[in-house]
């Protein structure tokens, strides 16, 4: 099986299959907020109903990538806003299961 991983690539967020699996399942947009105090992006799905009680997130199509089930968010705005790098990389991430969130440091 692929090792998870989440890469940033073309201002794109990449997820794996078997992340969007666990966090997704079958919903195809995703609540993706950044808090600059962290250093961090909160990425979670649509049913996520605290989210937005917290943050002011937007909200993304989680495009499908390939047959496995990988998928990506343009992220770009998000990066430009932030004054962010969006050099191609891997991103370290924490997957939060209680809540079905997704936090990844860029």
């Amino acid at each position: 099986m692929e090792e998870d991983k989440v890469i940033l690539k073309s201002s794109h967020v990449y997820l794996n299959a078997a992340i969007v699996e666990r966090i997704f399942e079958t919903i195809h947009y995703a609540y993706v907020t950044y808090v600059p105090e962290q250093k961090k992006m909160l990425i979670t799905p649509v049913s996520s109903q605290w989210f937005v009680k917290m943050h002011e997130p937007t909200q993304f199509l989680l495009k499908s990538r390939n047959l496995k089930g990988d998928r990506t968010l343009a992220i770009r705005e998000i990066l430009i806003d932030n004054d962010l790098d969006t050099t191609d990389r891997d991103l370290e991430y924490e997957i939060v299961e209680k809540t079905n969130l997704i936090k990844i440091s860029i």
